[in-house]
C-alpha cells in the first residue's frame, strides 16, 4: 500500500529540514555535501565502493513521484540502513583510519541505548592503535585445558569516539635540554600556531603514540620460588574465594574480564582468564612455578587496562594483586582465610591520612613517612626486581594504597635497597617519594585540574618490593606539553600522570615548580638524558577539569575544600624551620589555556588561549613603598573577587575563552601576559581647555604697549601741555613682560659686545 498523503507530508517537511539546518554559527547549508550524487565520469571509484549510492535529491525525487510505498520498510529506511554498512564495512577494512563511532548514544546523552551494551560490564578502554595484532609467541602458548571460553558471552565495549588524524609529520629527534620550564627564551608567550586546537589535541597525541614502540612484556627475574604443583591450585583458590569484611567475593572483578586480549597494548597476545589458569593449575599443567606467576602477572596487566582507574572493580583487582603478590612473597600471611586492615598493603596509612615522624598533628597516623631517606640498616643497590619488573633509581611507580586500593599512590623511587636488619634481613626495598592526586589535598573549591594531575610533596617512605603494582610515568609540564617520554621510561598503555606543583600539606599550599631538576633524585638532576621525549607536531596542553568535591559526581576525601593554614611567625613546623609571617592571599593562582572550566581572572585582565598556562602560580610579594601608602581602611586584605562574594558554588563557573586569532590584536598585561580588558567602553568626554585670556584684555594689552612705543618715540619733542604728558605717563605705566626684560637684557649685553 503507498504511503498516505499525510506521511507524504511529514516526510517531505523531514526533508526539508534536513536540507536548510545550517550550523551555530554561519548560513553554510550542512546537506550540500549530500543533495547532489557525485560525476560518475570524475570519480568512478566511489560508484566501485558504493554499487547503488543515495542522495537527498534522488530521495526527494522519488518520494514526489510516489515511489515509497510504505514509509519504514521501504526505500527510505532501507536507503539508510545501506549507507551505513557501506561505511561502517569499508571504514573497518583500511587500517589507517581510526576505529569508528560507538553506535550508541553517550553515557551523558537523554536518547535511550537499546540493549548495545549491558550496563553492568565494564567499560573498556581500547587504545586507538594502528598496528594489528600480531601472532602470538613462543612463550605465550601455552597448553589448552578442557575449559571453555567465555569471551563469546562477553561482549566488549565500543570504544570512544575519535578524531580524524592528522598528515603525519617527520619525526625529529629532540628533547629539552636541562629540563628548563619554558623553552629556550620563550617565557609565556607561545608563537600563534604553535599551540594545538582542542580538537587536534587528541589526534596529535594518538598520531604519536601510536608510531612508539610497544613494551616487550615482563622480564626473567624476580619471580616467586619454586614451589609444588598443589600449592599452585591452593593459591589461585585462595584469590578466587577471598571476600571483603562484608562478604563480598572480589573475584567477580577478575572473571568478568573477557579472555581474549583486550587491547594492542597489552606484552601478549594470547587468551587468558583465571578460568583458564585454575584450569591449568587443576591439570598440572605448569613446568614450574615461574610460568604461573607469569600468568598472574599477566591476568593482572590484562585486568588493570580492562577497568577505569578509581572505580571500584579497579579497586578490586588491585587488592587482589596486592594479596596474591603477599601470598607468594618470601614472608606469606596466615590464611587462608585472608585479613587485613590496611588492603594488604605494608604501610597504615596512605596520602592524606599519614603523618611524618614524630609528627605534631592530632589527626592522621603518625610515624609513616619522613621527610629525608633513610640508609640505615641496609645497602642501597643499583636495582631491584620483582615479578619481571627491574626497578631502578628515579623509575615511577604505583605502590599499593592502604587506604583506596583503587587509587595507588604515585611515587619516584628515590633508593633500592636491602634491607640488613635481622628480621628482614636480605629482602630488598624501596625509598618512595610520594606525589599526591587532586582528592588528597586541600584547596579552594574553584581550583582547576590537569588531567592525570599529580603534585609532589616532601614526603618518603620506604615500601618493599610486593607494594609495587606496576611502572608509570609522571612527566612535569614542560615536558609534557611538548612530547611522550622515550622507552624505557615509559611505553604506550602504561598510566603517564603530569606534575605542575608541589603540595605543601602542612601548610595546604601549593608551589608553582620552577627548577625540575630539584625534583628528582640528586644523581641525575645533571643529567640531560634524564626522561627524553618524542616530540609533537605542536604543543599540546591537556584538558582540565574542577576540583573533584564539587558538582555532580564529588568523591570524599581524605583531601577536602580548605584554605591555606597561616602559621604565627616563629611558630615551629614539621620538617625543620619556623612559622613565616605573610600578607594572607589568595593562594590559589590563575588557570591555564586548555581548561573546559576556567576561574575568573582579577579585574583587569583575561585568560587567554594562546599562552602558556600561570595557573598555580603566586604573585610576588611587592616590597613596601616609603613616603607612600594607599588607602586600606581597616588594614583589611579579604579577597573582595566576584567567585569569593558568591560563596561555594556548586558548580564552577563558566567563563567563555578568547580564540587566539582574536587575542592577537589587543594587548597585553606586562606582569601576567594576559589580555587586557575592560568592564565597559571608555567614557566619550570632551576635556576641558586650558584656561586663555580673553579677546578684551589682549586688546587692551597692544593698545597699552603701542602707547608705551609712542611715548617713547615722543620724549624728544616739545611738549606743550605738562598736565597731558603727565597723565599719559601715569597710563602708559604698565610693567614689560618677561619676554621683553631678556630680550632687552640680550641686546644691551651683546650690543657692547659688537661695540668692543
Amino acid at each position: 500500500m503507498p504511503i498516505t498523503s499525510a506521511q507524504k507530508t511529514a516526510i517531505e517537511e523531514v526533508i526539508d529540514l534536513l536540507v536548510s539546518t545550517t550550523p551555530a554559527r554561519g548560513k553554510r547549508q550542512l546537506s550540500a555535501m549530500f543533495m547532489e550524487l557525485v560525476d560518475r565520469a570524475d570519480w568512478p571509484e566511489y560508484y566501485e565502493v558504493i554499487p547503488e549510492p543515495r542522495c537527498i535529491g534522488a530521495v526527494r525525487a522519488s518520494l514526489e513521484k510516489n515511489r515509497y510505498k510504505e514509509p519504514l520498510d521501504a526505500q527510505i529506511a532501507a536507503d539508510a540502513d545501506t549507507l551505513k554498512n557501506v561505511l561502517e564495512t569499508e571504514w573497518q577494512k583500511r587500517s589507517v583510519l581510526p576505529a569508528p563511532p560507538r553506535h550508541s548514544p553517550p553515557p551523558s546523552s537523554p536518547q535511550k541505548v537499546h540493549g548495545t551494551l549491558p550496563a553492568a560490564l565494564p567499560q573498556l578502554k581500547m587504545a586507538q592503535s594502528t598496528v594489528s595484532p600480531t601472532k602470538p609467541r613462543a612463550a605465550d602458548a601455552t597448553p589448552a585445558t578442557a575449559t571453555t571460553s567465555t569471551s563469546a558471552q562477553a561482549p566488549k565495549a565500543a570504544p570512544r569516539p575519535s578524531t580524524p588524524l592528522q598528515a603525519s609529520s617527520p619525526e625529529i629527534d629532540i628533547d629539552v635540554n636541562g629540563m628548563s620550564p619554558e623553552p629556550d627564551g620563550q617565557t609565556e608567550d607561545i608563537t600563534m600556531g604553535s599551540v594545538a586546537g582542542e580538537g587536534d589535541s587528541e589526534a596529535i597525541i594518538r598520531q604519536l603514540e601510536n608510531s612508539l614502540p610497544r613494551w616487550e612484556g615482563f622480564g626473567n627475574l624476580g619471580w616467586m620460588s619454586e614451589v609444588s604443583k598443589e600449592q599452585l591450585l591452593e593459591i589461585v583458590l585462595a584469590i578466587k574465594s577471598h571476600k571483603d569484611i562484608i562478604g563480598n567475593r572480589l573475584a567477580i572483578a577478575l572473571e568478568a574480564v573477557p579472555e581474549d586480549p583486550t587491547s594492542p597494548l597489552l606484552s601478549y597476545h594470547s587468551p587468558l582468564s583465571l578460568k583458564l589458569i585454575e584450569g591449568r593449575a587443576r591439570s598440572k599443567s605448569y613446568e614450574t612455578s615461574k610460568d604461573f606467576d607469569l600468568d598472574m602477572a599477566r591476568l593482572f596487566e590484562k585486568a588493570r587496562r580492562w577497568y577505569e582507574p578509581g572505580t571500584e572493580p579497579y579497586g578490586r583487582v588491585l587488592l587482589l594483586q596486592r594479596l596474591y603478590q603477599a601470598i607468594t612473597s618470601p614472608s606469606p600471611p596466615s590464611g587462608p582465610p585472608y585479613t587485613s586492615s590496611t588492603n594488604f598493603a605494608s604501610i597504615r596509612a596512605g596520602p592524606g591520612t599519614a603523618r611524618p615522624l614524630h609528627s605534631m598533628d592530632s589527626e592522621g597516623v603518625p610515624g609513616v613517612t619522613t621527610y629525608r631517606v633513610s640508609t640505615r640498616d641496609r645497602t642501597c643497590v643499583d636495582e631491584v626486581h620483582h615479578k619481571g619488573w627491574s626497578i631502578r633509581l628515579a623509575d615511577w611507580l604505583h605502590v599499593s594504597n592502604p587506604d583506596d586500593p583503587s587509587r595507588p599512590i604515585v611515587g619516584q623511587v628515590f633508593k633500592c635497597w636491602i634491607s640488613d636488619e635481622p628480621a628482614k634481613k636480605g629482602q630488598p626495598g624501596l625509598s618512595v617519594c610520594w606525589y599526591y592526586r587532586p582528592e588528597q589535598t586541600f584547596h579552594p573549591a574553584h581550583a582547576q585540574f590537569m588531567d592525570k594531575e599529580v603534585f609532589k610533596t616532601s614526603l618518603f617512605a620506604d615500601h618493599p618490593v610486593e607494594d609495587v603494582i606496576e611502572k608509570i610515568a609522571c612527566q612535569f609540564t614542560a615536558r609534557h606539553i611538548r612530547g611522550r617520554p622515550r622507552p624505557p621510561f615509559w611505553y604506550p598503555g602504561w598510566p603517564l600522570y603530569v606534575c605542575h606543583s608541589r603540595y605543601n600539606d602542612r601548610e595546604r599550599l601549593f608551589v608553582k615548580i620552577k627548577n625540575w631538576s630539584s625534583c628528582i633524585p640528586e644523581e641525575f638532576r645533571k643529567n640531560e638524558e634524564f626522561m627524553p621525549i618524542y616530540p609533537f607536531e605542536r604543543l599540546v596542553y591537556p584538558t582540565k577539569t574542577g576540583s573533584p568535591f564539587v558538582g555532580k559526581g564529588a568523591v570524599k576525601g581524605p583531601g577536602g575544600i580548605g584554605d591555606p593554614i597561616e602559621r604565627a611567625e616563629g611558630e615551629k613546623i614539621e620538617g625543620g624551620g619556623t612559622g613565616r609571617k605573610r600578607v594572607k592571599r589568595n593562594a590559589w593562582p590563575e588557570v591555564g589555556p586548555s581548561s573546559s572550566l576556567t576561574k575568573p581572572t582579577t579585574v583587569g585582565t583575561a585568560a587567554t588561549f594562546g599562552s602558556t598556562p600561570t595557573y598555580y602560580q603566586q604573585p610576588p610579594p611587592q616590597p613596601p613603598v616609603q613616603g607612600h601608602k594607599p588607602y586600606s581602611g581597616s588594614g583589611d586584605t579579604k579577597d573582595r573577587s566576584m567567585l569569593t562574594a558568591a560563596g561555594n558554588l556548586t558548580v564552577p563557573p563558566l567563563v567563555e575563552k578568547l580564540p587566539p586569532d582574536t587575542t592577537k590584536f589587543f594587548d597585553r598585561s606586562p606582569e601576567t601576559n594576559e589580555v587586557l580588558w575592560f568592564a565597559a567602553p571608555p567614557l566619550d568626554v570632551a576635556h576641558s581647555p586650558p584656561p586663555k585670556h580673553s579677546l578684551v584684555y589682549l586688546h587692551f594689552l597692544a593698545k597699552k604697549r603701542k602707547e608705551q612705543g609712542q611715548e617713547e618715540s615722543s620724549e624728544s619733542m616739545d611738549v606743550d601741555d605738562a598736565r597731558a604728558a603727565t597723565t599719559k605717563k601715569r597710563r602708559a605705566s604698565v610693567a614689560p613682560t618677561m619676554t621683553e626684560m631678556m630680550g632687552s637684557t640680550w641686546e644691551s649685553v651683546f650690543g657692547q659686545v659688537r661695540e668692543a
